[in-house]
């Protein structure tokens, strides 16, 4: 990552007539009926038929639970705090929701809720295919683009002013995927709840209250890009690059009335209210169509996904979205340890202060926020784009960086959580979005990657396959300079997908990307003899290693390590689906000429460049030339790898440091887990989740990491609050096809008692975890694809042999 630059009559599915009419004029004398519902529907050309419903994405109509989901989460899956989030501060205080594609931050604040609305395909700019004069993309708002916000939500309450309300509590549940904020006023207690549903595909706001209160006030709707809606209850426009947006909402209550105020819907005497709310843009992910679907009318499609969902109770949404959310939250559970209960009296924010303060460990809250993550990930990766730099989260439209894909660590590092813990399916998103920006990939590849002008063109005047820039964004296009093993890390990601859910169907689906990746490097890869000897070696042309040094060296360690995965990956696909027999030969016969890196004599460092010379920056945030450390696994601390390359990782490791950007320190992280130095580990996971003060690197209020881009100004990145996770699990699990390794790098804080349930191995298994003392108690391992593995913990190693769907349980390890 570059530093730089309703009346109340009766409520929704309490009888078959309750949904909002047209014009939200709902008095409490008047019952609605399903004419006035179908007024909405009428004006916006649309009709309710839900099985027929268009979708921003594709989606069924939604299954109804019968009955409330039995939860099992504990209080350990709640974050809590004393305060809401500041208008003015929501990227680090506001409270997330998403349904995978839409998303907002939200303050919580008692008299003026707000939601900041997101939706992953809202995004200017295009294919971005003219090269600057340097042969390198431009990168600019106007060019390449940028993710931006969809919409403003707010929800006003005057009377209900912050500073006339005590005991106020905001919680946000992951077991459910559930915001729930209240309060106290004139002996009244008030509750709301947010969430996003993903079968709803909308956002759902709950107001409700015990003791005889009442809602009075009024909800807003605002576009972000100097939209003039005509209409309280929707808006769309368009970019000049041709996306079209809109968004909708209604609002019913029961006890008072709803009704259209000019540009405001206002509520009035309310006992309890809902506010629904969705929007989305006219994206396609097909290249054919140039990233567009000219048949769809996002405002018309809002207005419809609402009245859909406001013909069902608040509480039928609540418990359609907690049974969808539950059913990826709980393939995975994780206990590190008990923290005390003075630590558990604290809000969330007391606890992180005090974490550092202290120095002392809380295993809850450390478990909490992995647990986090996974909620992140839940809500900002199903069915629509990955998740970019923001995820799905924003509190402006001109994000650093703007919110884009980045290549050499960071759209990979959102990714490395996922399989681990148990959230498999949110990984599609990042390989269908590769898969659908390949057509342009190729293209501009081809038509421009050979430029005279392009310091990185290759040497050879061939040019086959594809790559992208250091950025890429959704229309097919990259911005900044040229990446070229970009093609290689994410072929290599997405080959480890198939390694942990062993899916010949994905596997097939992700070849062609693979395959385009070698027959790129094919055509660009040089021979060269090496110094002082007449062997012939393989070698990436002039290259950067991202993102210091040279900008012209030949051989780069990070390319070198990044092709030689890639290469032996695709020999692995083909093999898998019989195909392409002859040029899988070829790709490993290429493979066996790689030259790999060796230790420099001068520092005894693995050697980033093909020089004994240090040519960078010695404490640098990236850790390019260890790549084959982590997220490969070339290099191993158990003897299969010479013991001079593993002892030049660490030093290398050793030298790099402890104090960086989030992002890399859960790189840092990463690395010693997988040289099994359980402590430096755990010094950077405790390092991470250290409060942000002042812009400072760190943990914000609402668990989002912050980068200090500059003394004083810290952003929102997302990419260190799955990276952190990811290490943590390899923490508990080190797993390659045909081998697991339980608790190689478990640290004194957690080994006193722990449990983890569906944490996945590569080679098609889940391991279900107890171990006591730092001492595997009872390990049960699960084929998911997977038929034979060695299980070791110490001096002690297994073989397991099994059947699709089958399991084994085993004890008896030894420290």
């Amino acid at each position: 990552m570059n530093p730089r630059p309703t009346d109340a009559g009766a409520a929704p599915d309490a009888a078959p007539n309750g949904a909002p009419d047209g014009d939200l004029d709902r008095d409490s004398g008047r019952d609605p009926s399903r004419r006035t519902a179908l007024s909405l529907a009428a004006t916006a050309g649309l009709t309710l038929t839900l099985g027929a419903l268009p979708a921003f994405t594709a989606s069924a109509a939604p299954r109804r639970p019968a009955d409330t989901p039995t939860l099992t989460g504990t209080s350990h899956d709640e974050l809590w705090w004393r305060a809401p989030g500041d208008e003015d501060s929501l990227i680090e205080q506001g409270l997330p929701v998403g349904n995978g594609r839409l998303g907002a931050l939200a303050s919580n604040d008692t008299g003026r809720e707000l939601l900041l609305i997101t939706d992953a395909t809202m995004w200017t700019g295009g294919l971005n295919d003219t090269l600057d004069a340097d042969g390198q993309f431009p990168y600019g708002r106007g060019d390449f683009g940028s993710f931006t916000l969809l919409a403003r939500l707010t929800v006003d309450i005057p009377d209900h002013d912050l500073s006339g309300v005590n005991g106020y509590r905001r919680v946000l549940d992951l077991a459910q995927g559930l915001i729930t904020s209240s309060y106290v006023r004139s002996g009244v207690t008030y509750r709301r709840q947010i969430f996003a549903s993903h079968p709803d595909d909308a956002i759902v706001l709950h107001f409700t209250q015990s003791g005889g209160g009442r809602y009075t006030g009024s909800v807003t709707l605002e576009g972000t890009h100097g939209e003039k809606p005509a209409s309280a209850e929707s808006f769309g426009a368009s970019f000049p690059n041709g996306l079209r947006y809109g968004a909708a909402v209604t609002a019913y209550g029961s006890g008072g009335r709803v009704r259209v105020n000019g540009t405001r819907i206002d509520f009035s005497g309310c006992k309890d209210l809902t506010v629904v709310v969705s929007g989305g843009t006219n994206y396609a992910p097909d290249a054919d169509r140039g990233y567009r679907d000219p048949s769809l009318d996002p405002e018309k499609l809002a207005r419809t996904k609402v009245l859909a969902a406001a013909r069902h109770s608040a509480d039928t949404l609540r418990r359609t979205h907690i049974a969808d959310y539950r059913r990826l939250y709980e393939r995975f559970a994780l206990s590190l340890g008990t923290s005390t209960d003075a630590q558990r009296s604290l809000d969330t924010w007391e606890r992180l202060t005090a974490r550092a303060r202290d120095g002392v460990p809380d295993p809850e809250l450390e478990a909490a926020y992995l647990q986090f993550s996974r909620y992140l990930m839940i809500s900002g990766s199903r069915d629509s784009l990955p998740l970019n730099l923001q995820g799905l989260w924003l509190d402006g439209n001109d994000p650093d960086w703007m919110g884009d894909y980045h290549t050499d660590i960071n759209i990979q590092m959102n990714y490395w959580m996922a399989d681990r813990a148990g959230l498999s399916p949110c990984f599609e998103a990042f390989a269908d979005y590769c898969l659908a920006q390949l057509p342009s990939w190729a293209k501009l590849t081809h038509d421009l990657f050979n430029d005279p002008r392009n310091r990185y063109r290759n040497s050879t005047g061939k040019v086959a396959g594809w790559t992208v820039a250091f950025s890429t964004n959704i229309h097919g296009g990259s911005g900044w300079w040229w990446h070229p093993g970009s093609n290689a890390w994410l072929s290599n990601s997405l080959y480890e997908h198939y390694e942990y859910t062993q899916s010949r169907a994905y596997l097939a689906k992700i070849y062609p990307l693979l395959k385009g990746a070698c027959e790129f490097w094919e055509a660009r890869l040089l021979t060269t003899t090496l110094p002082g000897t007449s062997r012939e070696v393989l070698i990436d042309d002039r290259d950067w290693s991202p993102e210091h040094g040279p900008q012209d060296a030949k051989g780069i360690t990070y390319a070198q390590e990044l092709v030689w995965a890639l290469f032996g990956n695709f020999a692995a696909a083909a093999a898998e689906l019989k195909r392409d027999t002859a040029y899988a030969d070829t790709i490993t016969s290429l493979r066996k000429k790689l030259y790999l890196p060796e230790v420099s004599p001068k520092t005894g460092w693995l050697q980033e460049w093909m020089s004994p010379d240090n040519l960078g920056e010695t404490t640098h945030r990236h850790l390019s030339p260890l790549i084959g450390l982590f997220p490969g696994d070339r290099i191993r601390p158990d003897g299969s790898t010479p013991q001079e390359i593993v002892d030049g990782a660490t030093a290398l490791l050793t030298a790099r440091g402890m104090n960086s950007f989030g992002w890399a320190n859960a790189w840092r992280a990463a690395c010693w887990a997988r040289l099994k130095d359980a402590d430096t580990a755990y010094q950077l996971v405790a390092g991470n989740l250290r409060p942000s003060t002042d812009g400072s690197n760190g943990t914000a209020f609402n668990l989002f990491d912050i980068y200090e881009v500059e003394k004083g100004r810290g952003i929102f990145q997302i990419d260190a609050n799955f990276g952190t996770p990811a290490a943590m699990s390899e923490m508990l699990l080190y797993s390659r096809p045909g081998h697991l390794e339980l608790l190689p790098a478990l640290p004194d804080a957690w080994a006193a008692s722990g449990s983890v349930t569906g944490l996945a191995a590569r080679g098609g298994f889940v391991v279900d975890l107890r171990w006591e003392q730092g001492v595997p108690t009872t390990v049960t391992i699960r084929s998911v694809g997977g038929r034979t593995t060695t299980v070791a913990h110490g001096g002690t190693s297994r073989t397991v042999r099994l059947e699709p769907g089958g399991s084994v349980t085993l004890k008896g390890f030894a420290r």
